[in-house]
């Protein structure tokens, strides 16, 4: 079995979608312009620099859709898909995308942002699979703010593939891998895979690349 594994964020996007969705939701009156734009970029610079703590994070990115309610954020999220994801979402991405569905590799988009924002984009790309922060839900079905199960972030990634593979009865030995990323977070999924590329990689990301020899793509 070959399987594609793809990161989002500044891999297959060009943006963040977390970030811009953070964004986004004060362009619509959700949050405090200044207020929430300080927390926002602390909690970025934590993730460019690997001492993110996700469950803090997801609960100050979801605090706004949880106090708006499920139809609120429905909608708030189609007109971000319509004026924010959809123009970032390039021709050559699509491209790299279809290539390996259509060689007939199984694809899946592994990302540590949450699947609210992410199932959508997944979609857009023709994507089924996606292993993303998986979100806690109340009696109702709306989320907590909460994360279920293992994050998919950093070592978390390669628990959470592992756990999608053990599902169909499969282990890493049974399957040639590759993996895209631009990330340094993701360096043990890279570590995992049997083909690992640095897609617009991060300057730290770039030079272990260099230095093992390991594919890098400019796909932006």
């Amino acid at each position: 079995m070959k399987l594609a594994l793809f990161d989002l964020d500044h891999t297959l996007l060009p943006i963040d979608s977390d970030y811009a969705w953070g964004v986004f939701t004060t362009t619509i009156g959700w949050t405090d312009p200044v207020d929430f734009s300080r927390r926002n970029d602390e909690f970025f610079a934590h993730y460019k620099a690997g001492t993110l703590d996700v469950h803090d994070y997801v609960r100050f990115a979801t605090d706004a859709v949880r106090r708006e309610g499920m139809l609120a954020a429905q909608t708030a999220h189609a007109l971000f898909m319509k004026t924010v994801v959809q123009p970032a979402i390039t021709a050559q991405a699509l491209a790299l995308v279809r290539a390996h569905q259509e060689a007939g590799d199984a694809v899946v988009i592994v990302t540590a942002t949450n699947e609210f924002v992410t199932r959508p984009i997944a979609q857009a790309f023709g994507v089924s699979d996606l292993i993303a922060v998986e979100l806690e839900r109340d009696d109702d079905g709306w989320i907590t703010g909460e994360i279920r199960g293992v994050p998919s972030a950093r070592e978390g990634k390669v628990t959470r593939v592992e756990q999608w593979l053990s599902a169909r009865e499969l282990v890493w030995a049974d399957v040639e891998s590759i993996f895209y990323t631009d990330s340094i977070n993701d360096l043990a999924l890279m570590e995992k895979v049997t083909h690992p590329v640095a897609t617009n990689p991060d300057q730290a990301l770039r030079a272990i690349a260099l230095a093992r020899g390991w594919r890098i793509l400019e796909l932006f």
